[in-house]
């Protein structure tokens, strides 16, 4: 389980192709300290396990799944990518419940500055849509945010504060770009729930 508030921003130093899938070498120095094979760790809002670590990075393996379902298989070696340990029971929930399960990919349609903040259109599939509510929660790229508008029935808009900006990979998207995303998580429970109801 993890917040969406992301502890530090890592570098890919490498990816590997394997039978079952990748594996991916992060450098992530700040985080080192406290990380140790066999944790869960957020890479832009994948749940991953720690497989191997050295001094400065670690390296995951990610198998096809996951890599068919989110960006990882696009990450290339100079890939800055979000970082976030998994929750410690009894500390601070900042942002929202993140599970780290990536329901879809969206599209970056729209970016604009406004003010000291920055607006970020993503277009949405149905399923993370249909749990997608004004002022409620998302993930994108692992980041907890509040869905500030949806101007259109597949369109959520946030707003990215400078804080936002400055301390995650967000700054670097463009229009055309594909994120990760996770859409509430009490939300797709009561749409689950909805649907079985009405079978």
């Amino acid at each position: 389980m993890f917040t969406g508030l992301i502890e530090a921003v890592g570098i890919v130093r490498s990816t590997e192709v394997r039978a079952d899938g990748r594996r991916i070498v992060i450098d992530a120095s700040p985080l080192m300290d406290d990380l140790a094979i066999g944790d869960s760790i957020a890479v832009d809002g994948v749940c991953q396990t720690v497989v191997e670590r050295n001094g400065r990075g670690f390296a995951i393996d990610s198998i096809a799944t996951t890599l068919s379902r989110t960006t990882l298989g696009a990450l290339q070696p100079g890939t800055a990518v979000n970082l976030e340990r998994a929750l410690q029971l009894g500390g601070r929930l900042g942002g929202h419940l993140v599970q780290g399960h990536v329901d879809a990919t969206g599209v970056v349609v729209a970016i604009e500055r406004a003010g000291q903040h920055v607006l970020l259109d993503v277009e949405m599939p149905d399923d993370v849509a249909d749990v997608t509510v004004l002022h409620g929660s998302i993930a994108i790229q692992g980041v907890s945010l509040t869905v500030n508008g949806l101007p259109a029935r597949n369109r959520a808009q946030v707003a990215l504060i400078p804080h936002t900006c400055e301390q995650t990979t967000l700054r670097h998207l463009r229009v055309g770009d594909r994120v990760n995303l996770e859409g509430d998580m009490i939300g797709r429970f009561v749409a689950h729930l909805l649907h079985r109801g009405a079978d």
